[in-house]
């Protein structure tokens, strides 16, 4: 997959997005609404493991690296055209800390306020060698997965990203599908077994996870937190096989529009959620898959949006404004239509 010509953006970058920002709002939704906690044996029950299983921790590790990701690409690229990429990105995570601050005040625990910090805290980690980079991250990753540190493995997950970005894993994957296939086989057999392992701690009873949990609970909660990387690079190596293949390049390309104005809709997934909370009465009534039909309704609003947005508009409408401030200039926001050939 090439990246699109002008804008030079990678396109697995923006399906592997959007396909974390539909894992992100399963969860969010959550402590958003105060689900209720299921009953024994129900489906409700079922869906929570599902959830805890194979969603919690694994789509926000996935974002947190993607970040990273981004921070490498928008800091070489504006040096690349003569323009110093560091002052860029420090007035982008300035204007994505204001952003994550107001945000923070209706979602607790949102991630933008903390990629901000971390993103200034990993800035001299730019120019250090891409191999010195691989090791501190995976050896800082390892040690707060085993200690289940959620929050702070935001940390080598960006390094983890900025790293990607200097071995260009994403750029020229046409030439590395082998290589993507046989690191995905063995992710596919290490995930399936710590998935196991993990499903053998499943609690007895279905649990309220952010109203305080047992010491069982928390143990099984805390190996999805150790395996969860594991799985994020599962779903990315199994995304980018599929997606070789044009008929599912077709069918997700939704995803890609997705992706693509993955601030946009990560703001407004929050909105949509209160909106249909005040409005049918919903905090501390929804059962948990009421909660994913809910999601499902946003999906469809956010995708068709997205679609259609983008057929008339460059940026989403946030990326636009995020963009004026690091680059503090106005960019067209209407897409160029080019012109065909002469008749």
């Amino acid at each position: 997959m090439k990246p699109t010509e002008g804008n030079k953006r990678i396109d697995i970058l923006d399906y592997l997005r959007g396909f974390a920002l539909l894992g992100i709002i399963l969860v969010n939704i959550l402590p958003l609404l105060a689900v209720r906690m299921p009953e024994p044996g129900s489906a409700d029950a079922i869906y929570q493991r599902f959830l805890f299983l194979f969603v919690e921790g694994r789509f926000y590790t996935l974002f947190s690296f993607l970040f990273g990701v981004g921070f490498y690409l928008l800091i070489s690229r504006a040096n690349s055209k003569g323009k110093n990429g560091y002052v860029l990105f420090l007035r982008r995570i300035a204007a994505l800390f204001i952003l994550g601050w107001f945000h923070v005040k209706f979602h607790p625990g949102e991630a933008l306020t903390v990629y901000a910090v971390t993103g200034l805290l990993l800035l001299p980690f730019y120019k250090v060698k891409k191999e010195i980079n691989l090791g501190i991250a995976l050896i800082i990753l390892i040690a707060l997965s085993f200690m289940a540190f959620k929050l702070f493995m935001v940390v080598p997950l960006m390094l983890l990203g900025i790293t990607a970005g200097q071995y260009r894993l994403f750029e020229d994957l046409a030439e590395k599908l082998k290589k993507v296939s046989i690191f995905t086989a063995l992710l596919l057999i290490v995930s399936i077994a710590g998935l196991i392992y993990q499903y053998q701690h499943v609690p007895a009873y279905p649990f309220g996870f952010y109203s305080g949990v047992d010491e069982a609970t928390y143990q099984f909660l805390s190996i999805g937190i150790m395996i969860g990387p594991l799985v994020s690079a599962l779903y990315v190596g199994v995304l980018i096989l599929l997606l070789q293949l044009p008929f599912v390049q077709k069918l997700l390309s939704p995803l890609k529009s997705y992706g693509r104005m993955a601030l946009t809709n990560y703001i407004f997934q929050t909105v949509f959620i209160y909106l249909a909370g005040f409005l049918f009465n919903l905090f501390e009534s929804l059962a948990y898959l009421q909660s994913l039909i809910l999601c499902l309704t946003i999906y469809v609003i956010q995708l068709i949006f997205s679609v259609i947005w983008l057929r008339y508009f460059q940026y989403g409408p946030l990326e636009w404004i995020w963009r004026i401030v690091t680059y503090l200039e106005v960019p067209s926001m209407r897409r160029r239509v080019k012109e065909g050939p002469a008749s």
